[in-house]
């Protein structure tokens, strides 16, 4: 008798996840998107543009610098 195993392994080499600020900030990203992550488990895109994971209480965290700006910057045009 023959034992034989079926490995199905699925990679996503276009995604790229990275590893640095968002560990140390929290980011503004499209409420939708973190929605979706939370269930899927698909990374989000921050404002500041950090492709993460959402795994973690964004309140334990100060807020990304960039992504400060960047919604800031948008508020002001829009009143404009």
């Amino acid at each position: 008798m023959m034992n034989t195993t079926d490995v199905n392994q699925k990679t996503e080499s276009e995604i790229l996840i990275d590893e640095g600020d968002h560990d140390r900030f929290s980011h503004y990203a499209r409420k939708a998107d973190i929605v979706e992550s939370a269930v899927t488990g698909k990374p989000v895109v921050a404002l500041c543009g950090k492709v993460w994971v959402p795994d973690r209480n964004p309140d334990n965290f100060p807020l990304c610098p960039r992504c400060k700006d960047l919604y800031e910057q948008k508020k002001t045009q829009e009143k404009n």
